[in-house]
């Protein structure tokens, strides 16, 4: 199976549609049918679904996905590592939702316009998620959560440089009385996003330390912080986001907040993972990180 194959695999299964394929593949439809006829008889197994709305992934079709996905990056990261000229190909930068509303913006406007030879492919997703698709090759490198304790990483070995350092707060509806302790939570239901997010943890681990009896809140899965906020402004529900992002969020309504506690963003990658492009990254990030300016200023 050759990299053009697996290219012309990916888009379609992407995209869902041959015709779409074919536009940015540059190809004839006729031309995209073809190759995927062709993988599907080496495989000796359907990948696609034929279906009125589009090509849907079978389940072997998902699982050849996830291997192809790896094969490419890793030819990618391949040709970049033997030829580092400078840099250039794809970046594939995983990220929390957080970093990307309120981090990331400026840095990836100055890194395009420094190395515009250089595609970023940006995805976002919970911390646990990222640090699997490291390792699953799906993402070059990522900026996550991690808690005090190698343990949240599981057998997982990171490089990870410390960038940003984000001041989680309790976000409550508007008017709601001071909190001193958990029963003073009026909204009984956390609004958070799904499991493998690390202030999700850090918020359970939070409420069961201040006092509140496990079992006594549920937990409201939300997929933005739009609706986490909102949740929390219509009253029922609390959540817990950077304050960085709760500035965002400030003109679309009131709300109480309390301080809670300091959480570093770490730049993660596989150990010893190095491309021009990945480097110029790291340093551009550098430039921009609160960490590192708290440290600089601390030793003049």
């Amino acid at each position: 199976m050759d990299f053009a194959a697996l290219a012309v695999f990916r888009t379609v299964a992407r995209e869902q549609s041959v015709t779409r394929a074919a536009e940015l593949l540059g190809r004839v439809p006729s031309n995209v049918t073809t190759r995927i006829q062709q993988i599907e008889e080496a495989v000796g197994v359907p990948l696609f679904l034929r279906e009125r709305k589009g090509m849907m992934l079978t389940a072997a079709g998902r699982t050849y996905l996830d291997y192809a996905e790896r094969i490419l990056n890793l030819a990618d990261e391949a040709v970049q590592a033997v030829n580092p000229a400078g840099p250039a190909g794809v970046l594939r930068i995983g990220s929390m939702e957080c970093t990307v509303a309120s981090r990331l913006p400026v840095p990836l406007a100055r890194f395009n316009e420094r190395w515009p030879e250089v595609t970023i492919d940006l995805s976002t997703g919970p911390t646990r998620y990222l640090i699997d698709s490291l390792f699953a090759h799906r993402v070059d490198c990522a900026l996550i959560a991690v808690p005090s304790g190698e343990w949240w990483l599981g057998p997982h070995d990171l490089d990870k440089t410390p960038v940003f350092r984000e001041d989680l707060v309790l976000v409550l509806p508007h008017g709601h009385p001071e909190v001193r302790c958990a029963q003073d939570l009026k909204p009984k239901s956390l609004a958070a996003f799904a499991p493998g997010c690390t202030y999700r943890m850090l918020a359970e681990e939070w409420l069961t330390g201040f006092g509140m009896v496990k079992g006594r809140f549920a937990v409201q899965e939300v997929r933005s912080y739009h609706a986490m906020f909102a949740c929390t402004t219509a009253g029922s529900c609390f959540s817990i986001m950077p304050r960085t992002v709760l500035d965002l969020l400030r003109l679309t309504g009131a709300v109480e907040e309390k301080a809670l506690m300091r959480v570093d963003t770490y730049l993660a990658c596989r150990p010893g993972f190095s491309t021009p492009a990945f480097n110029e990254f790291r340093d551009m990030l550098a430039g921009f990180s609160d960490i590192k300016a708290e440290a600089d200023a601390y030793s003049k």
